[in-house]
């Protein structure tokens, strides 16, 4: 995955409680879940980069 970057986000406080409710029924931290909506919304919409497979 590379380096990790931080960043600060604002979102309403509904967002974040349906952010927090769906980490928990997942068994993620919020951060975790976010990336992993990042990375699905990325990989669905054809704009993650390919990775480079090691031989």
């Amino acid at each position: 995955m590379g380096e990790k970057k931080s960043f600060v986000l604002r979102v309403d406080s509904e967002t974040m409680k349906a952010i927090e409710k769906w980490a928990a029924d997942e068994f993620r931290s919020i951060n975790g879940q976010l990336e992993w909506m990042i990375n699905k919304s990325l990989k669905e919409s054809g704009r993650l980069p390919k990775r480079k497979e090691s031989d």
